[in-house]
């Protein structure tokens, strides 16, 4: 356990040691924090019309500092509810694929054999399935909502994560502490949970902190084609699709949401980067 905890204060000096890392931490930091608490603190509600400042350009009116759509809404409140909304979906659905993922890959890489082959023939047929099509369908099931979104997302996120846990418990499965374990009378279940998955938490937050912006870019991609997010309710892909039709005499409308989302996704990208390298276990 001590030199568990070792390598974790190491793995915390490398990533304090990457200004890029942290940088990128504190603009999410901040980002998310005014996601939440922002449009609280502003004059306006994100559905609230202002009649006398229709699509007026940012600082040229009192009180909408990012400027305002073409119904006269404010687009900084917009834009911060927006990445709430794509933020929580993609946090929802990075936890559902990691909780389906990590443990359908350490299941089948420890009990290997048969059970493995069959498990991991299942994800290459899920990988088949064309995700846009499964959201439609899901979408006309159920109706287009946030939870639709995020269970569809979530339902094809955690594949991928499989496979990568099935590798690292293929090499786990054969190190003496589980052969210990094994020799001691511990159960499946409890080697699993208390051997195998612990020991691959590394690479799991590795893989969680690059699959967020992913899934924000996926649900943009699929507001911005009209099956994800609806109105009145704001999600950065859909005030993009907003800003994509005034683009030509609106650019602001376009330009501050898609700012964000790129904003948001390299800051995701450059930390993911960083906890890779703190947590690389060639570089210990």
């Amino acid at each position: 356990m001590s030199g568990r905890g070792g390598l974790w204060r190491d793995a915390l000096n490398r990533l304090a040691g990457n200004r890029m890392a942290l940088v990128s931490l504190a603009v999410l930091v901040l980002m998310i924090a005014g996601a939440v608490v922002g449009p609280w603190l502003l004059d306006f509600r994100e559905d609230q019309i202002d009649w006398t400042h229709m699509a007026v350009p940012p600082f040229s009116a009192a009180g909408h500092w990012l400027g305002t759509d073409r119904l006269g809404r404010d687009l900084l409140v917009r834009t911060l509810h927006g990445l709430r909304v794509s933020m929580s979906i993609a946090l929802l659905a990075t936890l559902v694929s990691l909780a389906i993922g990590v443990s359908w890959g350490a299941v089948a890489g420890y009990l290997r054999g048969r059970t493995d082959s069959l498990m991991m023939r299942i994800v290459d047929v899920l990988y088949a399935l064309p995700q846009v099509f499964f959201v439609i369908i899901l979408t006309v099931v159920f109706g287009r909502s946030p939870a639709t979104l995020m269970i569809a997302i979530g339902a094809f996120g955690w594949l991928t994560m499989a496979r990568i846990v099935r590798g690292q418990a293929l090499a786990l499965r054969e190190r003496e502490f589980v052969e210990a374990a094994i020799v001691g009378g511990a159960g499946t279940a409890r080697i699993v949970t208390r051997h195998i998955i612990p020991n691959l938490l590394g690479p799991v937050i590795v893989f969680a902190t690059l699959t967020v912006p992913q899934v924000i870019l996926v649900e943009s991609f699929l507001s911005f084609l009209g099956i994800g997010i609806q109105e009145p309710l704001a999600s950065l892909g859909n005030l993009i699709a907003d800003g994509a039709v005034e683009m030509e005499t609106a650019t602001w409308i376009l330009a501050v949401p898609a700012a964000c989302l790129v904003l948001l996704v390299f800051c995701f990208n450059f930390l993911g980067d960083g906890l890779r390298d703190a947590l690389d276990p060639r570089d210990h």
